[in-house]
């Protein structure tokens, strides 16, 4: 698969497709800060920190989330893509609330397998983190 492609997605939260999306694929050229920069040229950004404080989210150059927003004629678009070592998952969503479920359960993964610095209170399950863990720290989308 082809690095960056534009190409059909099904968004996961509605079922649509997509047509024409910057998909995000598998990237084994060089490290996590070449894809860093190879997608920043499509207009997506790597996200460094999660949760109003901030903790990190991944290991980069190794472990990388991403995020972008954009539109088509039906509405918004937003994309969350995971690198590791390469290995590229790529997904839609038409809500900026499920945005950051997907990188709130990325970030909740990362931190349960020692990948980032995580909360001391981290629980068992991404889904029982407590608000402040589920959103963008301060400043990231503004």
């Amino acid at each position: 698969m082809n690095a960056v492609r534009i190409g059909p997605v099904t968004t996961k939260d509605t079922g649509e497709v997509i047509p024409a999306a910057v998909v995000l694929g598998d990237y084994h050229m060089n490290d996590g800060y070449g894809w860093m920069e190879l997608i920043r040229e499509h207009g997506w950004a790597a996200i460094p920190n999660w949760g109003a404080d901030g903790w990190n989210l991944g290991q980069w150059p190794f472990v990388i989330v991403a995020a972008i927003r954009t539109a088509d004629g039906a509405g918004n678009l937003f994309g969350v893509a995971s690198y590791s070592d390469g290995d590229v998952t790529c997904t839609y969503y038409r809500t900026e609330a499920r945005q950051w479920d997907e990188i709130t359960k990325h970030a909740h993964y990362w931190w349960k397998n020692g990948q980032a610095h995580a909360p001391a209170d981290l629980p068992e399950d991404a889904a029982e983190l407590l608000s402040r863990y589920r959103q963008p720290c301060t400043g990231l989308f503004s």
